[in-house]
């Protein structure tokens, strides 16, 4: 199975543990020496939740995607502490 970004960045990241969207992909992180995706990125949160959270992107290393769907990834970070980019 093959899929270009542009059709990614358009699906919702959804974590399996706990059900939460994460938002849509924004970016993703390429080890160059091999050309293996790395990681997704996904935006932190945004507005005046952001200013007490954070709001940074979040990183999904690409080996916790479990599901590629039509309209979502599936991802489990439970217990990975969501990386902050």
């Amino acid at each position: 199975m093959s899929e270009r970004y542009t059709d990614l960045r358009q699906k919702e990241v959804v974590n399996l543990c706990d059900g939460k969207r994460l938002g849509c992909i924004c970016d993703v992180i390429i080890d160059v020496s091999c050309g293996k995706i790395e990681a997704i990125v996904v935006p932190g949160q945004c507005g005046i939740t952001s200013i007490f959270k954070g709001g940074k992107d979040i990183i999904v290393p690409w080996n916790k995607i479990c599901k590629f769907g039509e309209d979502v990834i599936l991802v489990d970070v439970s217990g990975l502490g969501l990386r902050k980019g």
